[in-house]
């Protein structure tokens, strides 16, 4: 009876100690659990930490804005070119493109920067980013388009044969141009009429350049820009000698960007307020261009 007695609480502890250890061995795979979750819910939080960071990292690294904003220039790439862009006696850039330029700039909280450039290699120094749009009375051209993002046209414009006053009268169309040499601006528009039109022609590096080749006698004429011919040549000019002939070509000038760049956006929009305000208009009259603008 007693070894009986002592087997039943010999069971009994036994199945209290087991008792026991299953709740204990619960609790702490309970505690267990919460402590995974809890793990699983930071490593979450901490991920979409990171990717919204990244986002903003990578959104920055595409953005024009802000790119120019953090350095805090908006560099342009120019030539030479009147009424549009040139040089005061200061040494200043002025003109109807350096002054919206001047202001889209300060638009934007930063500091304008004019770079002269090679013409022809405008779209390697846009993408190089040694400069951050072209902006310097540039013809809307199918291949200028394919190569960058631009603005809306704001200004229309036509490409013209520049030759001696005394022989104008002689070269009124453009079959009469077949036997003259042109000298025209590398990569211009100018260039492109020149080559459509079959005429033999010298590139030279700006359209300045071209008209110092005709008031030098060593090309019988030029193509260049309109606006740029009626600023530069005729009465009361550097080259009174000089006029305008045969229209090769109408035209639109726009601002060029960086492919995908936000600042097109920005500036179409600039555009369109100065429009509105008629603080455009009142620079273009400034330069005499005033009858070339395009309402925005």
């Amino acid at each position: 009876m007693k070894k009986l007695l002592v087997l039943m609480l010999t069971g009994v502890m036994v199945l209290s100690m087991v008792g026991c250890g299953s709740s204990s061995s619960t609790e702490t795979t309970t505690e267990a659990e919460e402590t995974t979750d809890e793990e699983e819910t930071e490593v979450e939080e901490e991920a979409e930490e990171v990717e919204e960071t990244e986002a903003e990292e990578t959104s920055d690294a595409d953005s024009d804005l802000a790119y120019v904003q953090e350095k805090g220039t908006l560099v342009v790439g120019i030539t030479d070119f009147e009424p549009m862009d040139y040089k005061d006696e200061d040494g200043n850039w002025i003109g109807f493109d350096a002054d919206m330029a001047t202001a889209f700039a300060e638009s934007l909280g930063v500091e304008v920067e004019f770079v002269e450039i090679d013409w022809d290699n405008k779209i390697l120094e846009l993408d190089g980013k040694t400069i951050d749009c072209v902006w310097n009375g540039m013809t809307l051209t199918d291949e200028v388009m394919s190569a960058m993002d631009c603005s809306n046209a704001y200004s229309s414009n036509s490409q013209v044969v520049v030759l001696a006053a005394d022989v104008a009268e002689d070269y009124a169309d453009v079959e009469s141009l077949a036997d003259l040499s042109f000298a025209v601006e590398s990569g211009s528009a100018g260039e492109a009429a020149a080559e459509d039109n079959g005429l033999s022609y010298t590139s030279v590096s700006n359209q300045a350049n071209a008209l110092m080749e005709v008031a030098a006698g060593t090309s019988d004429a030029a193509i260049i820009d309109l606006l740029m011919a009626e600023a530069m040549v005729g009465e009361g000019t550097s080259y009174e000698d000089l006029t305008t002939g045969v229209v090769l070509v109408d035209e639109e000038y726009g601002v060029g960007f960086r492919q995908g760049s936000d600042l097109v956006a920005m500036l179409n929009e600039f555009f369109a307020e100065s429009y509105a305000d008629g603080s455009m208009t009142e620079i273009a009259t400034t330069y005499g261009i005033e009858n070339s603008i395009i309402a925005q």
